[in-house]
C-alpha cells in the first residue's frame, strides 16, 4: 500500500488511536508500524485474533497486562557478563509476574489466541526471589541474605550507640552552652553536633563542616570517632553485600534469558492485540466477512473519524453487479465521505482491524488501494488543481492491477467540462479494462448518462434536502443525483430572473435530463414517504402487538400467582391435616401400647403371686388336661361366635374362625387372638356366660400361647379379601407370640385387588409397625414385608 493513499484516507489517524490504547512502549511501536496486508491468509489470521480478543474481553474481561519497561538493554548487558541494578531486576520480576497472570488465561475460551497464552513460560521461583530481595528501585530488603541482615543489625546498634553518646552530651549542662542547637545531625556521612564558632575549642573532636555564616561549626566529638569509623566500615560491607546479591540475582536472570525474551515479546504482542479489541469496542465495530472476489458490501457503515452523534450510517455496494460506482450530488452532500469510508474500511480490514458497520458486511482483500481525494493544488510546484490531480491519476493508472481498488474524488474537475467529462469516461473505462474496482464522485451530467447507458457502471447519489439546504448524507444506489445549483442559489437569495436566464442558456437535452432527474427524485421522495408511513404503521401495529403480549403475560403471571398462592395454601392445609393425623395416630398407638403394657404388667404380677403361692404350698398347678376333663367340641357342629374354654389357659373366648384341615380355631380372648387346637377346647353351653356346674376351674397357668409355629411367611394367593384378613390376623398373632419382628405375606401380583385390601387391613392392625412391598429378590410387588411391633 502506498503511503500517499494511506494518508489521504486518514489511516494514520486510526493508527494513532490504536497506539494510544496500548500499555507498553514496545506494543505502541507495533501499533504504529501496522500497515494493511494484501495476503488473504494473514488478514484472516489477524482479524481472527482481534475477534478472539473482543470475545474474551466481553466474556471474561480483558486480561491485566502490566506496564513493563523494555528489557532488550538489560538482556544485552547480561549476555556480556554484566549485572543488573535493582530497578532492572524489579522490571524483570514484573515481566515474569505478567507472564504468570496471562498464563492463567489459557483455560478461558481464547480461540486463536490460546497458543500465545499457553506458550508463556513463568518462572515463579525467580520472580519470588527478586520480589522478596528487592523492595524498590533503590532499596534492598534486610532478608535478602543472612549476611546483609547481620550487617544492618550491627549498623543499627552502632548508630544507636553513637546517638546515645551524643544525646548525653547535648543534654549535659556543661556542653549545652557551647552548642548552637540541641540536636544531632550528619556531615560527610558521620554523626556530628553543631557548635558555636567561638566555643569550637571547648569540644575536642574533628571539624567536618562550617555553616555559610561561619557562626556554626559541625564537630565530630572524639568520643564517637571510633564508633563512626566502625559504622563507616559497616556501610562499605553493606554496599559490597548488596552488589553481591544483585549480581547473584542477575546470573539467575541470565540463565532464563531466552524464556524471558519470548515472554516479553508475547506480552507486547498480546498488548497490541487487546488494544485492537479496545478500539473495536470503542467504535462498536464488527469483524467483516472476507472474500476474494473484490466484492464490497458495507451495511450501515459509520466513518470512525466523524462524531458519533452526527454520523449517518451509509450502505455501499461495489464489485457485485457492477464494478464502477459514480456518486453524484450537491457539494457538502457527503460524496467524499462515501469514498473515504470505502477506502478506509478496506485498509482497516486488511490491517486486521474491525470496522464500524453492521453485521454481514463484506470486505475483499485488495493488492492495493489507490485514492486521489482532496485539493492537490501546489504553488511551489506551479501545479493547478487539475494538473496536480492528473499527476496522481497518471501514477495510479500506471500502478493499478486486476485486484485493485481505485477511488477518484471529482474526477477530471478543474478543466473544460466537456473535455473533462470525456477524459473521465476514458479513465473509468481504462480502470475497468484493467480489472480494477473504481468509485468516482463527479458533477458531470455526462457521467450520469454514461452510468445509465453502460453495463457494469452504476449511479449513486447523496440525498439533499432543498427545503432546508442541508444534506441528509444518505447514499441512494441506482439513482443519479442533481447538483441542485439553481434551487440552492434561489434559496440563498439569487434573483429569480437570473436563475431563469441561466436555465434558458441550457440546452434542451440538459433541461430534459434535469427534469427527468427531478421527476425521479420526486417519485423517490414520494415512495420514500409512503414507505416511511407504512413502516410507521407497521411499527405501531407491532408496538400494539407487543403491548397486548405484555398485558397477556402480565395477566398470565397474575393468574399463575393466584394459582400458586392457592396451591400453597392448600398444601399448607393438607400438611397441617397430615401432621394432625400423624399426631393422632401416634397418640392412638401410644395409648394402645400403654394399655398392652398395663395388661402385660398385670399378667406378670398375677404370675408372680401364683408362683409365690406355689412355692409356699409346693404343689404344682394342675392343668385342665389333668383334671379329667375332655374336649366336647364337635367339628361339624362348632359354630363361629360360640363361647369356648381354652383348657391350657383356663380362659374363655369366642370362636372367630375354624380351620378344619388343621383342626384349629382362632379364639378372641380379651384383646388377644389365640390359635388353639380343637382338642384343647370346651364348648360352654350357658349362653349367659355362666359356667357348667360340672366345671371346676383349675389353677391358672398363664400360658401365653398354645402353639407357636414360628412361620415367617404366609401365602394367601387365591383367597378372598375376607378369608385373607382372617388368615393374616391369625398369622400375625402367631408371629408376635413367637417373638418375630419381620414376616412376609405372599399375595401375588394379579390385578392388585388382594394386595390393596391387605394393605388397608395392615394399616390399622395393632401388631403392625410398618409394611412395604418386596424388593428385587424378595418377590417384588407380589410380596409385602411386614415389620411387627
Amino acid at each position: 500500500m502506498e503511503d500517499k493513499s494511506l494518508s489521504v484516507l486518514e489511516f494514520n489517524k486510526i493508527i494513532s488511536r490504536l497506539a494510544g490504547m496500548t500499555r507498553n512502549e514496545d506494543a505502541r511501536k507495533i501499533a504504529e508500524g501496522l500497515t494493511p496486508s494484501p495476503n488473504f491468509s494473514e488478514v484472516s489470521r489477524t482479524l481472527a485474533e482481534t475477534d478472539a480478543a473482543v470475545t474474551m474481553s466481553l466474556k471474561f474481561g480483558a486480561p491485566e497486562i502490566l506496564h513493563v519497561d523494555p528489557i532488550e538493554g538489560s538482556l544485552k548487558r547480561l549476555a556480556v557478563g554484566g549485572g543488573l541494578n535493582a530497578a532492572e531486576l524489579l522490571n524483570i520480576a514484573r515481566v515474569l509476574k505478567c507472564a504468570a497472570r496471562l498464563k492463567r488465561c489459557t483455560d478461558e475460551q481464547t480461540g486463536i489466541l490460546s497458543g500465545y497464552f499457553a506458550e508463556l513460560t513463568p518462572v515463579p521461583t525467580l520472580e519470588n526471589e527478586i520480589t522478596l530481595a528487592v523492595i524498590s528501585d533503590d532499596e534492598i530488603a534486610d532478608t535478602a541474605s543472612p549476611q546483609l541482615s547481620d550487617i544492618r543489625r550491627k549498623m543499627k546498634n552502632t548508630g544507636a550507640k553513637i546517638k546515645n553518646t551524643l544525646d548525653g552530651m547535648i543534654r549535659s549542662g556543661h556542653y549545652r552552652k557551647f552548642l548552637m542547637d540541641n540536636i544531632v545531625t550528619m556531615r560527610n556521612n558521620r554523626y556530628v553536633v553543631p557548635v558555636k564558632a567561638e566555643f569550637k575549642g571547648e569540644i575536642p573532636g574533628i571539624v567536618h563542616d562550617v555553616s555559610s555564616s561561619g557562626s556554626t561549626v559541625f564537630i565530630e566529638p572524639s568520643g564517637v570517632v571510633s564508633a563512626n569509623n566502625e559504622l563507616h566500615e559497616l556501610e562499605i560491607k553493606e554496599r559490597t553485600e548488596i552488589d553481591r546479591i544483585l549480581f547473584e540475582l542477575s546470573n539467575k536472570v541470565a540463565e532464563v534469558s531466552e524464556e524471558l525474551k519470548y515472554n516479553y515479546d508475547t506480552i507486547m504482542y498480546l498488548d497490541f492485540v487487546f488494544a485492537k479489541a479496545s478500539l473495536a469496542r470503542d467504535m462498536r465495530a464488527i469483524c467483516p466477512n472476507l472474500n476474494t472476489e473484490g466484492r464490497i458490501n458495507i451495511i450501515k457503515g459509520r466513518h470512525p473519524l466523524i462524531d458519533k452523534r452526527k454520523i449517518v450510517p451509509v450502505d455501499v455496494r461495489l464489485g457485485g453487479d457492477f464494478d464502477a460506482l459514480i456518486v453524484t450530488g450537491p457539494n457538502t452532500g457527503g460524496k467524499t465521505v462515501v469514498l473515504k469510508t470505502i477506502g478506509l474500511f478496506c485498509l482497516m480490514t486488511q490491517a486486521g482491524l474491525h470496522i464500524p458497520a453492521g453485521e454481514e458486511s463484506e470486505i475483499p482483500v485488495f493488492d492495493n488501494v489507490f485514492a486521489d481525494i482532496g485539493d492537490e493544488q501546489s504553488i511551489e510546484q506551479s501545479l493547478s488543481t487539475f494538473s496536480s490531480h492528473m499527476k496522481n491519476i497518471v501514477r495510479i493508472v500506471e500502478n493499478m492491477g486486476k485486484n485493485t481498488l481505485v477511488l477518484f474524488d471529482e474526477l477530471c474537475a478543474g478543466t473544460d467540462p466537456v473535455e473533462g467529462a470525456a477524459l473521465a469516461m476514458a479513465i473509468i473505462e481504462s480502470v475497468r479494462a484493467a480489472g480494477a474496482k473504481i468509485a468516482v464522485t463527479t458533477h458531470y451530467s455526462e457521467l450520469k448518462i454514461y452510468a445509465l447507458e453502460t453495463e457494469g457502471v452504476e449511479n449513486a447519489s447523496c440525498e439533499f434536502d432543498v427545503d432546508t439546504l442541508s444534506p441528509t448524507y444518505k447514499l441512494l444506489i441506482g439513482i443519479p443525483g442533481k447538483s441542485n445549483a439553481f434551487a440552492i442559489s434561489g434559496k440563498l437569495g439569487l434573483p429569480k430572473e437570473i436563475i431563469e436566464r441561466s436555465k434558458d442558456k441550457l440546452s434542451d437535452d440538459s433541461l430534459r435530463f434535469e427534469d427527468v432527474l427531478g421527476s425521479i427524485e420526486k417519485s423517490r421522495i414520494s415512495a420514500e414517504k409512503a414507505r416511511e408511513e407504512q413502516e410507521s404503521l407497521r411499527r405501531e401495529v407491532q408496538q400494539l402487538k407487543d403491548e397486548l403480549k405484555r398485558e397477556r403475560e402480565k395477566i398470565d403471571r397474575k393468574k399463575d400467582k393466584i394459582y400458586d398462592n392457592a396451591r400453597e395454601k392448600a398444601d399448607k392445609i393438607i400438611k397441617r391435616a397430615q401432621e394432625d393425623t400423624e399426631r393422632m395416630m401416634d397418640e392412638i398407638k401410644r395409648l394402645q401400647k400403654e394399655k398392652r403394657d398395663k395388661e402385660t404388667v398385670r399378667a406378670i404380677e398375677e404370675m408372680r403371686r401364683d408362683l409365690k403361692l406355689k412355692e409356699k404350698s409346693n404343689v404344682k398347678p394342675k392343668s385342665r388336661r389333668n383334671d379329667g376333663r375332655k374336649s366336647n367340641v364337635n367339628l361339624n357342629t362348632l359354630k363361629l361366635g360360640a363361647s369356648v374354654l381354652i383348657m391350657d389357659l383356663n380362659d374363655k373366648g369366642t370362636v372367630l374362625s375354624i380351620n378344619k384341615d388343621n383342626k384349629t380355631a382362632v379364639i378372641q380372648v380379651g384383646i388377644m387372638k389365640i390359635t388353639a387346637k380343637l382338642s384343647n377346647l370346651i364348648v360352654l353351653e350357658d349362653e349367659k356366660g355362666a359356667k357348667p356346674e360340672s366345671y371346676i376351674p383349675p389353677t391358672r397357668t398363664h400360658t401365653v400361647s398354645t402353639e407357636r409355629s414360628g412361620k415367617t411367611e404366609l401365602d394367601i394367593r387365591g383367597m378372598t379379601i375376607g378369608e385373607a384378613e382372617i388368615e393374616v390376623d391369625k398369622f400375625l398373632d402367631e408371629a408376635v407370640l413367637s417373638g418375630l419382628t419381620n414376616v412376609s405375606i405372599i399375595h401375588g401380583k394379579g390385578t392388585g385387588a388382594l394386595r390393596a385390601g391387605i394393605h388397608e387391613y395392615l394399616r390399622h392392625h395393632p401388631h403392625v409397625r410398618k409394611y412395604r412391598l418386596g424388593r428385587f429378590g424378595e418377590g417384588d410387588i407380589g410380596v409385602t414385608i411386614v415389620e411387627l411391633k
